[in-house]
């Protein structure tokens, strides 16, 4: 007997999408209005936001609004119409993709249309059957759905774990010889939920025993690390060794879109081989135009990263001073982690939001571990260090209902599954 196909997905939900009738619209879904930066309106009261990837605050910079505006003006949304290859080509697209290479010194670049698709397509373009992906078991889901075109093998080593690296490197290099094939290595520069940097500068030190070629996802180093904000791999003097670089212009560009920088026979490849670009409309002029202004400032005003560290080292040794857990963070993202249940979790963030007009993001299992609650923070050049003084007031106020069982009372008078 078949079944019908939407038996399934009506009876579950799914690990999250089970919580959707107490959490959509509020915990999930939420509506934020006013000016994009910290302090906005959700549910009709003045916020102070900490969900925002603006990391250097070009969202509403006077003149990134401008150049969008300009753009818009002129070309309109539309423009160009068509895939690149076939009628979406234009004279900017050229000149932010040799800009882009130039910044974070690779020999060419690619423009991508969005972050998520393009690291997909990256990958399954890279590798055939022949060859083996040994990558971090923490990589975001982005790098995940992409292994899983790949038709071959792949092996996953323990998070930033270099002895689990080397191992499962040695798994694949007797696979491959097997195969004929070769090895794509990948890691984060950045791993967004918890801030740790990727061990860049050990990988490519394995290259001296293991015969691979790495592919790196930077979405949260590109403009916050390394001397120039050129990333990680500046960051830890290792940029050379990075054979595919990628980032997204969705966090320090305060943009859509992305690119892939490499050598250029690399990006020549790729060009004719993306699949997720060849067969889609070209990125529009006003993100093209619009990344070539937020380049410019990257670029040129590098006291636009150091207002960002003076509030990410103020945020972050605040909340080492009074004792919280924010893991082994040496970046931007900032992790809180407690001890609660799902339902203490939603009656915190409740109280955040209500009472102490702090906006931020919870992470709950299945993302991490039962009973253990993420509360992450993303500063900006935007914030002051009067919101930072705040938020650090705020939560010692939950710290202390959630140990004294504040929480956990009022949730056991709620419908939510204290089980979960």
């Amino acid at each position: 007997m078949v079944k019908d196909l939407f038996e399934r997905i009506q009876n579950n939900k799914g690990p999250l999408g089970k919580w959707a009738s107490q959490a959509e619209g509020y915990f999930v879904f939420p509506k934020l209005e006013g000016e994009l930066g910290p302090r906005m309106q959700f549910g009709g009261k003045d916020i102070l936001n900490w969900s925002l990837n603006d990391y250097l605050g070009l969202a509403n910079h006077p003149e990134v609004r401008q150049a969008d505006t300009e753009a818009a003006a002129q070309y309109g949304a539309a423009y160009p119409m068509g895939a690149r290859m076939m009628s979406g080509h234009t004279k900017y697209h050229e000149q932010l993709e040799n800009e882009l290479a130039a910044f974070v010194m690779k020999e060419s670049a690619y423009l991508l249309n969005f972050g998520y698709q393009g690291i997909m397509s990256t990958i399954d373009a890279l590798v055939t059957k022949n060859d083996v992906i040994v990558y971090d078991v923490d990589a975001h889901a982005c790098i995940i759905d992409g292994v899983r075109l790949h038709m071959g093998k792949r092996f996953t080593y323990r998070h930033n774990d270099l002895a689990s690296m080397e191992k499962n490197l040695e798994r694949a290099t007797k696979l491959a010889e097997v195969t004929g094939g070769g090895i794509l290595f990948i890691t984060e520069g950045v791993f967004g939920m918890r801030g740790q940097q990727g061990k860049l500068k050990e990988i490519v030190a394995m290259k001296e025993k293991f015969n691979f070629r790495l592919l790196v996802d930077d979405a949260h180093g590109f403009g916050t690390l390394g001397k120039t904000g050129a990333g990680a791999g500046e960051e830890q003097g290792c940029q050379d060794g990075i054979d595919v670089y990628f980032s997204t212009f969705a966090k320090s560009m305060a943009n859509i879109g992305a690119f892939v920088a490499a050598d250029k026979d690399i990006i020549d490849y790729l060009k004719y081989n993306l699949r997720s670009q060849m067969f889609a409309k070209a990125l529009p002029m006003i993100q093209t135009i619009g990344s070539l202004k937020r380049l410019e400032l990257l670029r040129n005003h590098p006291e636009l990263k150091d207002k960002l560290w003076e509030n990410v080292n103020a945020l972050q040794n605040g909340l080492r001073e009074r004792n919280f857990n924010i893991g082994d963070t040496n970046t931007c993202v900032t992790p809180v982690y407690l001890e609660g249940s799902v339902p203490e979790a939603m009656i915190m963030v409740n109280d955040l939001r209500e009472n102490y007009g702090i906006f931020l993001s919870i992470v709950i299992y299945p993302v991490i571990p039962k009973g253990i609650i993420l509360l992450r923070m993303i500063p900006t050049t935007s914030h002051t260090l009067s919101d930072v003084d705040e938020t650090l007031t705020a939560f010692e106020a939950i710290r202390e209902k959630l140990e004294n069982g504040t929480y956990k009372e009022i949730a056991s008078r709620t419908t939510v599954d204290l089980d979960a």
